[in-house]
Protein backbone atom coordinates (compact mmCIF):
# COMPACT_ATOMS: atom_id res chain seq x y z
CA UNK A 1 0.00 0.00 0.00
CA UNK A 2 1.64 3.54 -0.96
CA UNK A 3 1.45 6.33 1.45
CA UNK A 4 -0.29 8.41 -0.89
CA UNK A 5 -3.38 6.48 -0.50
CA UNK A 6 -4.02 6.74 3.23
CA UNK A 7 -6.98 9.33 3.50
CA UNK A 8 -7.33 11.92 4.83
CA UNK A 9 -9.80 12.60 7.92
CA UNK A 10 -10.61 15.74 6.31
CA UNK A 11 -13.13 15.93 3.32
CA UNK A 12 -12.14 17.94 0.82
CA UNK A 13 -14.89 19.49 -0.43
CA UNK A 14 -15.52 20.78 3.52
CA UNK A 15 -12.04 20.96 5.38
CA UNK A 16 -11.99 21.31 9.12
CA UNK A 17 -15.47 20.77 9.09
CA UNK A 18 -14.83 19.17 12.33
CA UNK A 19 -12.90 22.82 14.07
CA UNK A 20 -14.51 24.54 16.69
CA UNK A 21 -15.45 28.35 15.53
CA UNK A 22 -13.01 30.75 16.95
CA UNK A 23 -15.85 33.77 17.32
CA UNK A 24 -16.79 35.37 20.41
CA UNK A 25 -20.24 34.55 21.68
CA UNK A 26 -21.65 37.32 23.21
CA UNK A 27 -24.13 37.09 26.17
CA UNK A 28 -27.22 37.76 26.11
CA UNK A 29 -28.64 40.65 28.20
CA UNK A 30 -29.51 38.73 31.39
CA UNK A 31 -32.74 40.01 33.88
CA UNK A 32 -29.49 41.50 36.87
CA UNK A 33 -27.87 42.98 34.00
CA UNK A 34 -30.75 45.01 32.70
CA UNK A 35 -31.61 45.89 36.34
CA UNK A 36 -28.18 47.52 36.32
CA UNK A 37 -28.29 49.36 33.30
CA UNK A 38 -32.18 50.56 33.68
CA UNK A 39 -30.76 51.91 37.41
CA UNK A 40 -27.79 53.94 35.80
CA UNK A 41 -29.78 55.45 33.33
CA UNK A 42 -32.19 56.46 35.56
CA UNK A 43 -29.62 58.05 37.76
CA UNK A 44 -27.95 59.69 34.51
CA UNK A 45 -31.12 61.42 33.61
CA UNK A 46 -31.99 62.42 37.36
CA UNK A 47 -28.64 64.04 37.75
CA UNK A 48 -28.84 65.72 34.21
CA UNK A 49 -32.73 66.86 35.25
CA UNK A 50 -31.52 68.42 38.25
CA UNK A 51 -28.99 70.12 36.61
CA UNK A 52 -31.40 71.25 34.05
CA UNK A 53 -34.12 72.53 36.89
CA UNK A 54 -31.82 73.78 39.74
CA UNK A 55 -32.05 77.50 40.24
CA UNK A 56 -29.08 79.39 40.04
CA UNK A 57 -30.15 82.87 40.27
CA UNK A 58 -29.00 83.41 44.14
CA UNK A 59 -25.77 81.65 43.75
CA UNK A 60 -23.07 83.61 41.82
CA UNK A 61 -20.90 80.17 41.03
CA UNK A 62 -18.12 83.06 39.55
CA UNK A 63 -17.84 84.73 42.85
CA UNK A 64 -18.05 81.63 44.89
CA UNK A 65 -15.12 79.98 43.15
CA UNK A 66 -13.49 83.37 43.33
CA UNK A 67 -14.02 83.35 47.25
CA UNK A 68 -13.23 79.67 47.58
CA UNK A 69 -9.54 80.63 46.07
CA UNK A 70 -8.76 83.29 48.43
CA UNK A 71 -10.02 81.29 51.48
CA UNK A 72 -7.48 78.45 50.30
CA UNK A 73 -4.52 80.95 49.96
CA UNK A 74 -5.44 82.44 53.09
CA UNK A 75 -5.70 79.09 54.60
CA UNK A 76 -2.42 77.28 53.26
CA UNK A 77 0.09 80.03 52.28
CA UNK A 78 -0.32 82.73 55.29
CA UNK A 79 -0.88 80.33 58.31
CA UNK A 80 -0.17 82.20 61.80
CA UNK A 81 1.76 80.30 63.91
CA UNK A 82 1.54 82.71 66.42
CA UNK A 83 -2.26 82.24 67.34
CA UNK A 84 -1.34 78.72 67.21
CA UNK A 85 2.12 77.75 68.26
CA UNK A 86 3.66 74.72 67.86
CA UNK A 87 3.42 73.40 71.94
CA UNK A 88 -0.09 73.97 71.68
CA UNK A 89 -0.01 72.14 68.23
CA UNK A 90 1.87 69.45 69.39
CA UNK A 91 -0.13 68.55 72.77
CA UNK A 92 -3.86 68.88 70.69
CA UNK A 93 -1.88 66.60 67.97
CA UNK A 94 -1.05 64.10 70.55
CA UNK A 95 -4.69 63.86 72.47
CA UNK A 96 -5.41 62.80 69.13
CA UNK A 97 -3.37 60.59 68.65
CA UNK A 98 -4.17 59.12 72.04
CA UNK A 99 -7.42 58.64 71.43
CA UNK A 100 -6.66 57.06 68.08
CA UNK A 101 -4.14 54.28 69.65
CA UNK A 102 -6.54 53.47 72.66
CA UNK A 103 -9.15 52.72 70.38
CA UNK A 104 -7.03 50.50 67.94
CA UNK A 105 -5.57 48.41 71.09
CA UNK A 106 -8.64 47.81 72.85
CA UNK A 107 -10.17 46.58 69.41
CA UNK A 108 -7.01 45.00 68.07
CA UNK A 109 -7.13 42.72 71.02
CA UNK A 110 -10.93 41.94 71.23
CA UNK A 111 -10.96 41.23 67.55
CA UNK A 112 -7.70 39.17 67.84
CA UNK A 113 -10.20 36.36 70.07
CA UNK A 114 -13.25 36.85 67.58
CA UNK A 115 -11.00 36.56 64.51
CA UNK A 116 -10.17 33.20 65.92
CA UNK A 117 -13.44 32.04 66.83
CA UNK A 118 -14.69 33.22 63.74
CA UNK A 119 -12.19 31.58 61.78
CA UNK A 120 -14.21 28.79 59.40
CA UNK A 121 -10.42 26.36 60.17
CA UNK A 122 -10.56 26.85 63.97
CA UNK A 123 -13.96 27.32 64.77
CA UNK A 124 -17.43 25.32 64.10
CA UNK A 125 -19.46 26.42 61.72
CA UNK A 126 -22.55 27.66 63.71
CA UNK A 127 -19.68 30.09 66.35
CA UNK A 128 -18.40 31.23 63.07
CA UNK A 129 -21.31 32.59 61.45
CA UNK A 130 -22.56 33.99 64.44
CA UNK A 131 -19.81 36.55 65.17
CA UNK A 132 -19.38 37.50 61.60
CA UNK A 133 -23.14 38.48 61.68
CA UNK A 134 -23.08 40.41 64.49
CA UNK A 135 -19.46 42.58 63.98
CA UNK A 136 -21.16 42.86 60.50
CA UNK A 137 -24.17 44.90 61.84
CA UNK A 138 -21.55 46.49 63.64
CA UNK A 139 -19.90 47.94 60.69
CA UNK A 140 -22.89 48.74 58.74
CA UNK A 141 -23.38 51.39 61.82
CA UNK A 142 -21.33 54.31 61.22
CA UNK A 143 -18.60 55.38 63.76
CA UNK A 144 -19.98 58.91 64.81
CA UNK A 145 -23.58 57.04 65.31
CA UNK A 146 -21.65 54.79 67.87
CA UNK A 147 -20.37 57.56 69.42
CA UNK A 148 -23.77 59.45 69.88
CA UNK A 149 -25.33 56.09 70.94
CA UNK A 150 -22.86 55.32 73.90
CA UNK A 151 -22.58 59.30 74.58
CA UNK A 152 -26.11 58.70 75.67
CA UNK A 153 -25.46 56.72 79.13
CA UNK A 154 -21.05 57.99 79.06
CA UNK A 155 -22.18 61.46 77.95
CA UNK A 156 -20.48 63.28 75.74
CA UNK A 157 -16.55 63.89 75.96
CA UNK A 158 -13.62 61.33 74.95
CA UNK A 159 -15.42 58.61 76.99
CA UNK A 160 -17.73 58.08 74.52
CA UNK A 161 -15.70 58.60 71.43
CA UNK A 162 -13.28 55.91 72.99
CA UNK A 163 -15.98 53.07 73.45
CA UNK A 164 -17.89 54.08 69.98
CA UNK A 165 -14.17 53.51 68.08
CA UNK A 166 -13.56 50.60 69.96
CA UNK A 167 -16.98 49.22 69.16
CA UNK A 168 -16.62 49.97 65.02
CA UNK A 169 -12.69 49.31 65.23
CA UNK A 170 -13.43 45.96 66.57
CA UNK A 171 -16.25 45.08 64.15
CA UNK A 172 -13.16 45.95 61.56
CA UNK A 173 -10.92 44.10 62.69
CA UNK A 174 -12.86 40.95 63.32
CA UNK A 175 -13.29 40.38 59.57
CA UNK A 176 -10.06 41.53 58.56
CA UNK A 177 -8.55 39.07 61.15
CA UNK A 178 -10.71 35.85 60.09
CA UNK A 179 -9.79 36.23 56.60
CA UNK A 180 -6.51 36.29 57.00
CA UNK A 181 -6.28 33.35 59.04
CA UNK A 182 -8.79 31.47 56.98
CA UNK A 183 -5.89 31.29 54.22
CA UNK A 184 -3.25 29.32 56.46
CA UNK A 185 -2.78 26.01 54.71
CA UNK A 186 -5.54 23.79 56.02
CA UNK A 187 -2.37 21.06 55.89
CA UNK A 188 -0.64 22.43 58.50
CA UNK A 189 -3.25 22.61 61.11
CA UNK A 190 -4.20 18.71 60.28
CA UNK A 191 -0.42 18.16 60.78
CA UNK A 192 -0.44 19.49 63.66
CA UNK A 193 -3.84 18.53 65.18
CA UNK A 194 -2.63 14.33 64.31
CA UNK A 195 1.13 15.37 65.89
CA UNK A 196 -1.71 15.73 69.19
CA UNK A 197 -1.17 20.00 69.38
CA UNK A 198 -4.50 21.49 71.27
CA UNK A 199 -6.29 24.61 69.84
CA UNK A 200 -4.23 27.33 71.52
CA UNK A 201 -0.90 25.42 70.45
CA UNK A 202 -2.13 25.41 66.74
CA UNK A 203 -2.84 28.92 67.23
CA UNK A 204 0.21 30.02 68.88
CA UNK A 205 2.95 27.97 66.77
CA UNK A 206 1.09 27.89 63.29
CA UNK A 207 -1.53 30.71 63.05
CA UNK A 208 -0.31 33.54 64.59
CA UNK A 209 3.52 33.52 62.91
CA UNK A 210 2.00 32.85 59.23
CA UNK A 211 -0.04 35.93 59.36
CA UNK A 212 1.31 38.63 61.63
CA UNK A 213 2.42 40.53 58.51
CA UNK A 214 -1.66 40.87 58.00
CA UNK A 215 -2.78 41.76 61.52
CA UNK A 216 0.15 44.42 61.61
CA UNK A 217 -0.81 45.91 58.40
CA UNK A 218 -4.52 45.68 58.93
CA UNK A 219 -3.90 47.10 62.40
CA UNK A 220 -2.19 49.86 61.46
CA UNK A 221 -4.49 50.94 58.32
CA UNK A 222 -7.05 50.74 61.14
CA UNK A 223 -5.00 53.23 63.26
CA UNK A 224 -4.73 55.49 60.59
CA UNK A 225 -8.55 55.94 60.26
CA UNK A 226 -8.64 56.08 63.75
CA UNK A 227 -6.33 59.05 64.05
CA UNK A 228 -8.64 60.35 60.90
CA UNK A 229 -11.86 59.24 63.06
CA UNK A 230 -10.79 60.81 66.45
CA UNK A 231 -9.78 64.59 64.55
CA UNK A 232 -13.91 64.77 63.19
CA UNK A 233 -14.63 63.08 67.09
CA UNK A 234 -13.13 66.16 68.41
CA UNK A 235 -15.69 68.01 67.28
CA UNK A 236 -18.34 66.24 66.98
CA UNK A 237 -18.45 64.62 70.51
CA UNK A 238 -16.53 67.27 71.91
CA UNK A 239 -13.53 64.31 72.64
CA UNK A 240 -10.58 67.07 72.61
CA UNK A 241 -7.67 67.44 70.92
CA UNK A 242 -6.42 68.88 67.61
CA UNK A 243 -10.03 68.47 66.01
CA UNK A 244 -11.69 70.40 68.52
CA UNK A 245 -9.57 73.30 68.10
CA UNK A 246 -10.00 73.06 64.29
CA UNK A 247 -14.06 72.80 65.09
CA UNK A 248 -13.39 76.04 67.40
CA UNK A 249 -11.29 77.67 64.45
CA UNK A 250 -13.58 77.20 61.74
CA UNK A 251 -17.11 77.46 63.52
CA UNK A 252 -16.71 79.87 66.82
CA UNK A 253 -14.28 82.87 65.49
CA UNK A 254 -13.49 81.51 62.15
CA UNK A 255 -9.96 82.21 61.84
CA UNK A 256 -8.79 80.81 58.40
CA UNK A 257 -4.95 81.20 59.43
CA UNK A 258 -5.45 79.13 62.46
CA UNK A 259 -7.39 76.07 60.19
CA UNK A 260 -4.50 75.95 57.57
CA UNK A 261 -2.12 75.68 60.33
CA UNK A 262 -3.94 73.18 61.97
CA UNK A 263 -4.32 71.48 58.54
CA UNK A 264 -0.63 71.24 58.46
CA UNK A 265 0.03 69.48 62.02
CA UNK A 266 -2.57 67.20 60.65
CA UNK A 267 -1.08 66.32 57.26
CA UNK A 268 2.60 66.09 58.98
CA UNK A 269 1.40 63.86 61.16
CA UNK A 270 -0.97 61.35 58.90
CA UNK A 271 2.89 61.18 56.59
CA UNK A 272 4.77 60.33 59.67
CA UNK A 273 2.29 57.90 60.66
CA UNK A 274 2.70 56.21 57.04
CA UNK A 275 6.46 55.93 57.22
CA UNK A 276 6.51 54.47 60.40
CA UNK A 277 4.09 51.80 59.11
CA UNK A 278 5.99 51.23 56.39
CA UNK A 279 9.28 50.46 58.26
CA UNK A 280 7.42 47.82 60.46
CA UNK A 281 6.52 46.31 57.52
CA UNK A 282 9.11 45.79 55.94
CA UNK A 283 10.87 44.77 58.42
CA UNK A 284 8.69 41.81 59.31
CA UNK A 285 8.70 40.76 55.82
CA UNK A 286 12.44 41.16 55.94
CA UNK A 287 12.60 39.05 59.10
CA UNK A 288 10.25 36.77 57.52
CA UNK A 289 12.23 35.81 54.79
Amino acid sequence: MEANSVKSDVSPEKPYRHYKSNKIRVKRLTKPSLIVRLTLGILILLTVYSFITIDYESVDLLGGIAATITNFKTMFFAPHFSNFTFLQGLYAVMITMGLALLTTVFGAVIALFLGLWSAENLSSGRISNGIKGFVAIIRAVPTVLWVLIFAVSAGLGSVAAIIGMTFHSMGYLVKAYSESFEELDKGVIEALRASGANWWQIVVQAVIPSSLTYLVSWTFLRFEINFAVAIAMGAAAGAGGIGYDMFMASSYYYDLNEIGTITYYILAFAILLEIIATRIKSNLHASQT
